[in-house]
């Protein structure tokens, strides 16, 4: 082996047989002198092209490779439209009184049955439809708020969004979006938010609920005509934990003496 080539296949050796650069230089080396035995050479040559091979196919797959879809989640609106609908009927039938203390949002507002009993004397509407969440009242308020023309909006809702995995942060900004909708039509109307308080069922996302009622409490001193009911804490015991009897069988929504504490807490933010 001559001098030239000899240091290349010196160079070669530990693991160089895969680099194809070095390997090529060393089989076609030419300074007239014999570089390996022809088995060898044809040995040698095999693997390079093999390697080559493999290293155009990996190429050939980072390229092809396609980039993974963004996720993209659409809000289905039309869930709730055969109660939006039913609210249409019953108006057909009977319409409500306009300038009525409006009761909107989900579960909590749609069970309240005992509504108008608990503010006598103050004329309510409930149009809260299944569980939905905030921005399902933003879509629908052409059909569930404005018509009715309201004296005062009580809004309770946002727990469902925070199960359905939206941040704090995201219900917030469906918040406000809400409440940019509303102002759109009734600048003049006050709004009043009823904060979440935890429930048995969703224990662990309490402090999501309240990251959300923090948010939205401080957003509403910043501003005129909204108002904060603070029930952040009524089914909790002294112990800091659910209180059993304040639920339903369910463990989510309140039973009777949990709409008396609620009703307690809320009455004094009626308009006189």
């Amino acid at each position: 082996m001559c001098g030239h080539n000899a240091q290349l296949a010196n160079d070669t050796s530990g693991g160089a047989i895969n680099d194809q650069i070095s390997l090529r230089h060393l089989l076609l080396a030419g300074d007239g002198c014999l570089v390996l035995n022809p088995v060898m050479r044809i040995l040698f040559l095999s693997l390079w092209v093999v390697s080559g091979l493999f290293t155009g196919f990996s190429k050939a797959e980072q390229v092809a490779a396609p980039a993974a879809p963004a996720q993209v989640t659409t809000h289905n609106f039309g869930k709730w439209a055969g109660a939006v609908a039913a609210f249409a009927k019953a108006d057909a039938a009977n319409l409500p009184p306009k300038h009525a203390v409006l009761f909107i949002g989900a579960s909590t507002i749609v069970r309240w049955k005992s509504l108008a009993e608990d503010f006598k004397g103050t004329v309510v509407l409930n149009r809260g439809f299944g569980g939905n969440e905030i921005v399902d009242s933003t879509h629908y308020a052409d059909q569930i708020i404005f018509p009715y023309e309201p004296k005062m909006i009580f809004l309770r809702a946002g727990g469902n969004d925070i199960h359905a995995g939206h941040s704090p942060e995201e219900v917030f900004g469906d918040f406000k979006d809400f409440v940019s909708k509303v102002r759109e039509h009734l600048p003049e109307v006050p709004i009043a938010y009823i904060a979440l308080s935890p429930s048995i069922a969703r224990w662990n996302e309490r402090e999501k609920g309240d990251k959300l009622n923090t948010l939205i409490a401080d957003y509403i001193k910043q501003h005129e005509k909204l108002i904060y009911v603070d029930d952040g804490k009524i089914s909790l015991g002294a112990d800091g934990q659910p209180r059993p009897e304040l639920f339903v069988e369910d463990k989510l929504h309140f039973s009777e003496a949990g709409y008396k504490l609620l009703a307690d807490v809320v009455r004094p933010y009626l308009p006189k």
